[in-house]
């Protein structure tokens, strides 16, 4: 397999998936969104992505090299996604919650 592809293929293969969060996430909003939020949203997807990347790489370059390929595919994947959600779930807690209200 080529270096490139075996080092983002956990990536490559939940990138649709990924997607399909990102889409129930940006429309999960009840009210009309402002810019500010809309902004704060891409960076969330944005933010979230590349934690999904960087815990990916960071599952291959750390994954145990005597248990197998297979398995640092498998620790890349579920540290990329399970980064993904982390992002997802924190920018949706902070959406709920709202700006503070400062006097």
């Amino acid at each position: 397999m080529n270096p490139v592809v075996a080092l983002n293929l956990s990536l490559i293969l939940l990138l649709p998936w990924y997607l399909v969060l990102g889409i129930v996430y940006w429309r999960t909003r009840r009210k009309p969104a402002t810019s500010a939020q809309r902004l704060f949203d891409a960076a969330a997807l944005v933010l979230a992505v590349v934690a999904a990347a960087f815990g990916g790489y960071w599952g291959m370059a750390n994954a145990d090299p005597h248990a197998g390929a297979i398995w640092k595919q498998v620790l890349a994947s579920l540290l990329g996604y399970g980064l993904f959600l982390a992002v997802l779930t924190l920018a949706f807690l902070c959406r709920r919650r709202g700006p503070s209200a400062t006097p």
